[in-house]
């Protein structure tokens, strides 16, 4: 066996050498015979003509020997390659239309692809990622389908669990930085010690956080990202025990986090402890994220039922809120809704994701229904070859391998030009495609990407492959040997896997203009929605912070805010500037609203709404409508008059009109004051612009819950400038001298115009819409290309049977329709099959369509009268050049 391997092998690199070798064994042998006859009393010319005839052809017998080799199928196979390829270099057109064709449909595969494995198959990239959990909660009680941790249950379920390895709660911060140059504000995530243990991650110098760092009494600690560690402190390894100053406190660095940590899509310079005084927690603040590690064996449905059996301790442990109802916690019936840490990181842009593979899919698969027609055309033009070899003996196994090498060798190579255009689809992706997309970074060209492209490449040409071997590799002796003959005409059998070809790709094309209708749809009722606002382009919106060690007393904190928005009044081309704790169409914080009067009984737990807090001017600012009442004034504000604003949909819920809802008084809680409502805003859009309005109660910027209690002011706010040179680089500057001319220690975060924020909301439908566009177009492109290629085919077939026509008085319209009949029957046979088909497939874009039925019947009206116009379009020009032919020479053409 080994002697035979090495044989093997050097037969495949030193060909010659083994060659030789063979002849000269074959030569040895003869020799030995012929000496063995002549032994016997032959003389020698009757002893070598004897050996001969014993022998037999020398060539036969070295082909015997060399096929009894293992190495032959190799050698075989690479000189079927080699004249593959020679016949696909001998028609360059048909080689480079069908491998581009295929690079089309491949490389979209490959790129869609890569984002389903980087975003939804790869694992997380922690230790035993399948035990990480999101700990969530639902309370329908309130009508909240998902709730986030309180600290009251987080110290529940670590004193009670029986399932949890490790838990911990986190929270997204910012933190204004000083002392190491210009102010600056910088992401931080607030967590709980137990966070970086349930990730299993080390620091990369220093330590982690423990139980003491928690504790408010203890020294404030952090710990730095690995990115903020190099590009502040130059990767200086002394940095542990360093102090920097965080919101004008004093913290100490402890440790320095991997350069391979990253926690979900959260941008983060600065890790910090979460510090409650487990004595003063009260029973509803659900103000964190939970996360947690299973204990191994531990399924996700015991660890529900761990939580909802210790959901009822919460409240023997915590006392409720001062204000709030006794019986609220129960009444909410708040459940678990724990849920796999990756399908919390993913949300729901994975059923936007495996749709746009479906998409990508149906467009490989028109490329290969194309590819087989032009397959179909050229083995066509050989069938006389295929015929004559048939006769003299050729195996249909040997010529269905030819023709399945030419299909791999064009598959092959339109997967390897479509890695090419996957690698600048991924490049475009990561400029233009949506900020949200989760995981993005890791979205790659890698080994598995590359292994699919072969596969998908090898199953599309063994596809448009195996249609033309089914058809033409085992040809009928008797037509194929008189298919050139001027007596015969061509059969419909012919044509008809072309025609059904072409009826595949119309019914495919159709599926995704539909899909592709379907989002322009949805596009343009999202387009026309009133978010609640106008001219979102001249808004220019930043972010500060004022922390105690800047203006302790809440008082301050406002007129440091007034006095902000003074200067900014003052730039040249502001028109109004306003203040909100959070910008429009970025959510916010919600709480239950009690209206005077319209308690169900007394104590019941009102629905939740949106709490804002507004500086006056903010209304017009924003380019919102006040539809009844005034505003609130500053005077007002300083008082801390009990008013209120409300939404025009919390007005109508309540008190059906928004008249009837002004002089109406409204409160957080049991505790606080009543409050009188003076105005009624339109509805804003604050989820996005895919989502409802929700109600929203407008409080003023400080406020006095009740009586005797101390006041509040909101110290994260965000300045709204109503300009027309928002978004300007030039504004911006003057906004930052704006600001430090208050106080130069205020950093501004999140500069941005509202029309980008607004953009954002839209970007994964804008995303989807993209790609479906280029789909159907893609698709509609190749299908016409189809039925212009069989038209085409057709007309230069039946060119003798024309002729006729034309010579015996057929009139050329009559000529004419004869050939777009034909494209438009299979056009619209595709059409009804494509219908029944889209009409079955787009309920699966539901999650993506707003106020937009899956079976819209403008799209598919739309969408059928475009394919079937094009359809004609393409059927007439060749029909049109049919009544071009000259008689005389088509009946001499044969």
């Amino acid at each position: 066996m080994l002697r035979q391997f090495a044989a093997g092998i050097r037969a495949l690199f030193r060909r010659e050498e083994s060659n030789r070798e063979l002849s000269d064994e074959v030569d040895s042998y003869l020799e030995h015979s012929i000496q063995a006859f002549q032994a016997r009393g032959h003389s020698p010319e009757d002893a070598r003509r004897a050996a001969r005839l014993e022998f037999g052809g020398e060539t036969a017998v070295r082909e015997q020997v060399r096929t009894a080799r293992w190495e032959d199928v190799i050698l075989t196979s690479l000189t079927d390659i080699r004249h593959a390829g020679r016949r696909l270099r001998r028609c360059p057109g048909f080689t480079t239309i069908s491998i581009v064709t295929l690079a089309l449909g491949l490389g979209a595969s490959t790129a869609i692809f890569s984002v389903v494995e980087g975003v939804l198959l790869k694992p997380l990239p922690y230790r035993d990622p399948q035990q990480l959990v999101a700990v969530r909660h639902t309370a329908p009680g309130i009508h909240i389908p998902d709730l986030n941790m309180a600290p009251s249950l987080f110290f529940t379920y670590a004193d009670e669990n029986r399932v949890f390895q490790d838990l911990a709660m986190w929270s997204p911060d910012t933190g204004s930085v000083t002392g190491l140059g210009p102010p600056e504000e910088v992401p931080a995530l607030d967590v709980t010690h137990g966070f970086l243990t349930a990730l299993a991650v080390t620091p990369q110098i220093g330590r982690a956080f423990t139980a003491n760092d928690e504790d408010p009494k203890s020294p404030r600690t952090l710990m730095l990202s690995y990115g903020y560690w190099q590009s502040r402190f130059g990767g200086d390894t002394s940095v542990p025990g360093r102090p920097i100053t965080v919101d004008g406190d004093s913290y100490e660095v402890i440790g320095v986090l991997p350069p391979s940590f990253q926690f979900m899509d959260r941008k983060f310079s600065l890790l910090v402890p979460l510090r409650f005084n487990r004595a003063s927690v009260r029973l509803f603040n659900f103000c964190c994220q939970g996360i947690a590690r299973l204990k191994p064996g531990i399924t996700m449905q015991q660890a529900n039922a761990d939580i909802a059996r210790m959901l009822p301790m919460a409240p023997e442990k915590f006392a409720m809120n001062p204000g709030l109802s006794p019986t609220m916690f129960q009444e909410s019936r708040i459940g678990p809704n724990l849920r796999f840490l990756k399908d919390e990181w993913l949300g729901d842009i994975g059923n936007t994701i495996w749709v746009l593979m479906g998409t990508v899919g149906i467009v490989l698969l028109i490329a290969c229904a194309n590819v087989a027609n032009l397959l179909l055309v050229r083995v066509d033009g050989r069938r006389q070859e295929l015929a004559v070899r048939a006769a003299l003996g050729a195996g249909w196994a040997r010529m269905a391998r030819e023709l399945l090498l030419e299909s791999l060798l064009m598959g092959i190579a339109g997967g390897a030009l479509g890695l090419v255009l996957a690698y600048l689809w991924l490049k475009l992706l990561a400029v233009y495609g949506p900020s949200n997309l989760p995981r993005v970074h890791e979205i790659a060209l890698d080994p598995i990407v590359l292994a699919f492209t072969l596969a998908i490449s090898i199953g599309a040409g063994l596809l448009f492959g195996a249609i033309t071997v089914l058809k033409n590799a085992r040809p009928q002796l008797l037509s194929g040997l008189r298919g050139g003959g001027r007596t015969l005409s061509h059969s419909k059998e012919r044509h008809r896997a072309r025609n059904v070809l072409v009826v595949v790709q119309v019914a495919l094309a159709l599926v995704l203009l539909v899909g592709s209708g379907l989002m322009i749809r949805t596009f343009q009722a999202l387009r026309h929605v009133d978010p609640g606002f106008s001219l979102p382009e001249q808004l220019e919106t930043f972010r500060i912070y004022i922390p105690d060690t800047q203006a302790k007393e809440p008082e301050r904190v406002i007129r440091m805010q007034q006095e902000i928005l003074g200067k900014l009044k003052s730039i040249a081309g502001v028109n109004q500037v306003g203040i909100v704790n959070r910008i429009p169409l970025e959510g916010g914080s919600n709480n239950s609203v009690y209206a005077e009067g319209q308690e169900a009984r007394e104590g019941a737990t009102p629905p939740n709404r949106r709490y804002k807090a507004i500086s006056p001017d903010y209304v017009a600012a924003l380019g919102a409508r006040l539809i009844a009442g005034r505003d609130i004034t500053w005077l007002e504000t300083y008082n801390q008059s009990p008013l209120v604003l409300v939404s025009e949909n919390m007005a109508r819920e309540i008190w059906h009109d928004p008249q009837a809802a002004l002089g109406k008084r409204i409160r957080m809680t049991l505790k606080d004051d009543w409050r009188e409502i003076i105005g009624v805003i339109a509805d804003l859009r604050d989820d996005g612009v895919d989502q409802k309005s929700p109600a929203i109660a407008y409080w003023p910027l400080l406020q006095r819950p009740y009586a005797g209690a101390p006041k509040s002011a909101a110290r994260t706010v965000s300045f709204i400038i109503r300009t027309p040179r928002a978004g300007s680089t030039a504004f911006r500057q003057e906004l930052q001298q704006a600001v430090a001319a208050v106080n130069p220690n205020l950093p501004l975060a999140d500069l941005r115009t509202l029309q980008s924020v607004y953009d954002r909301s839209l970007a994964r439908t804008s995303f989807t819409l993209a790609l479906l566009a280029v789909a159907g177009g893609m698709a509609l492109l190749l299908g016409v290309i189809g039925i212009y290629g069989v038209i085409s085919y057709a007309v230069s077939q039946r060119t003798r049977e024309i002729g006729i026509r034309l010579a015996l008085g057929a009139p050329l319209p009559n000529v004419t329709r004869m050939f777009v009949r034909h494209g438009l029957a299979m056009s619209a046979i595709g059409a009804l099959c494509g219908l029944a088909a889209a009409f079955a497939l787009s309920r699966l874009m539901k999650s993506v369509l707003y106020e937009v039925s899956p079976a819209d019947p403008i799209t598919y009206v739309a969408v059928s009268a475009i394919l079937i116009l094009a359809a004609a379009l393409a059927s007439y020009v060749p029909a049109r050049r049919a009544t071009k032919v000259d008689p005389m020479s088509a009946l001499r053409s044969e």
